[in-house]
């Protein structure tokens, strides 16, 4: 491969909007990795849901560009998928949970057949990369960015259950991605604004933060997403995702696999390095995939030029695109599954939430309300949502007991019955008797608190993180 070529097969571009003529030239011209869809990208039918076969024909269209060159390996094609607040594909994909419903949850098993039922649907589509799972470990409401995205705050369960959802995921034909090294889940800053700090020393990191991705590595995982975050006790003021002794810290760890940096338009890279500097910086510090540089013309230009300068050893370019290609070729010859159909997962990510809803406080056993039912607040979607999921409990909606939905970053709510629909720190101020964490806001959830609530099911599942004086753990026998 030339330079020109090697610089490309290690950055994965981003595009705005449905501009997927331009950005397959850009590809092919720039010899890219392939590319990921975000959520402007995805093209809608007349009734605003995901048009399959349109999303099926760009990820074809984006693929052939990078197969333009005449490589033998597929090129990659990413989105991040990881179910709840973070999904850029919708209906009629399945809908699944926040990833803290496998914490409720405590089943691997469950874990690993979430993780292969979400992925075999983005397969017929033509992805073969989801930046998931998140096995970061929060620490709770002072962990503004990740929160129910993280499995647990138990760094065991959060590493138990993060490879089981990757080697589902594996089982189905994606190629996973555990994130954020060195751990975005006990730092106080949302990277995505600015640069957080990890003030922890390397002791207590590798005591908490570090072992889903040591469990991970030692499970084969194939990719290593790093964050951008400082961690003075490695290098200060430097995100992570440019830091060559994080880098050096992850390879520690065991890991040989493709190191990925977190996207590289966000706020805590771009507001201080411009595109060609932050691609050269991380290079040399040691990933080996750049994700979506602000500028992807810009970048190539700045790794093909350090190269030529010397200021970037071209071996570690040469170290970075035979990784990147490696796992791609991998892919290529192990991936043989043909997916599942568009939804075909709403039974088990139903069997998820039924698994997680946890009864916070209030009684364990027997109907909840007396067969009718008010509801507040969450979002307009939410109450109908929550509405339908009561009549199919046989359950009548007007009158009786007041459930109130909290929704995502929402705060303590009154009423007989408050419900977290998302992380599960806002009911340490909710003055209701009855405090239930849903984890989630799918029908198939709202099904599962209903079923709750008109005493027809039990509520299983425990808290996988403190909340105010309710330790982990808390919940029905």
């Amino acid at each position: 491969m030339t330079t020109e070529q090697k610089a490309g097969q290690v950055l994965l571009p981003f595009f705005k909007g449905k501009e997927v003529e331009a950005h397959a030239a850009a590809i092919e011209r720039l010899h890219l990795a392939g590319s990921i869809i975000m959520g402007d990208n995805v093209p809608l039918d007349p009734q605003g849901r995901m048009d399959v076969h349109g999303m099926a024909a760009i990820n074809q269209r984006l693929a052939q560009a990078a197969a333009a060159g005449g490589r033998p390996w597929p090129g990659i094609i990413a989105v991040d998928q990881e179910g709840g607040q973070v999904a850029r594909l919708g209906p009629p994909l399945t809908e699944w949970p926040t990833p803290m419903s496998y914490g409720a949850a405590g089943s691997a098993p469950l874990a690993k057949e979430a993780g292969q039922g979400l992925a075999a649907e983005l397969v017929p589509l033509g992805f073969n990369v989801d930046f998931a799972p998140d096995t970061d470990v929060t620490i709770g409401p002072k962990d503004p960015t990740i929160g129910a995205r993280s499995m647990a705050s138990d760094p065991g369960a959060a590493a138990s259950l993060g490879v089981a959802f990757s080697q589902g995921m594996l089982a189905a034909g994606v190629l996973p991605a555990v994130k954020h090294f060195p751990g975005h889940g006990s730092v106080t800053v949302d990277s995505h604004l600015s640069l957080p700090v990890q003030p922890a020393a390397v002791a207590e990191l590798s005591g908490r933060d570090w072992k889903p991705f040591g469990a991970a590595i030692a499970a084969g995982s194939p990719m290593v997403m790093t964050g951008h975050i400082a961690v003075p006790a490695l290098e200060p003021g430097v995100p992570a995702s440019l830091s060559g002794p994080t880098y050096a810290a992850l390879r520690g760890l065991g890991f040989k696999g493709v190191a990925v940096t977190d996207a590289l338009n966000m706020g805590a890279v771009a507001k201080q390095y411009t595109s060609g500097t932050a691609a050269v910086m991380a290079l040399a510090a040691g990933a080996d995939l750049l994700l979506m540089p602000a500028d992807v013309g810009q970048a190539h230009a700045a790794v093909v030029q350090a190269v030529a300068s010397g200021a970037l050893p071209p071996e570690r370019l040469d170290e970075a695109a035979r990784r990147v290609a490696t796992m791609m070729a991998w892919h290529g010859r192990t991936a043989a599954a043909t997916g599942a159909p568009a939804g075909s997962g709403g039974a088990l990510s139903a069997r998820v939430s039924a698994s997680a809803v946890t009864m916070v406080s209030g009684p364990c056993s027997g109907p909840l309300v007396p067969g009718a039912v008010r509801v507040a607040g969450g979002g307009p979607g939410d109450r109908a949502r929550f509405e339908a999921a009561a009549v199919r409990a046989g359950l009548s909606v007007g009158s009786g007991p007041l459930v109130s939905l909290i929704g995502y970053g929402g705060r303590g709510a009154e009423g007989d019955i408050a419900v977290a629909l998302d992380a599960p720190w806002p009911l340490q101020d909710s003055p209701a008797p009855v405090k239930i964490a849903l984890y989630g806001r799918s029908d198939g959830a709202f099904d599962a608190l209903a079923a709750v609530l008109a005493g027809k099911a039990p509520a299983p599942g425990k808290l996988p993180a403190a909340v105010g004086s309710f330790p982990a753990g808390t919940g029905c026998p």
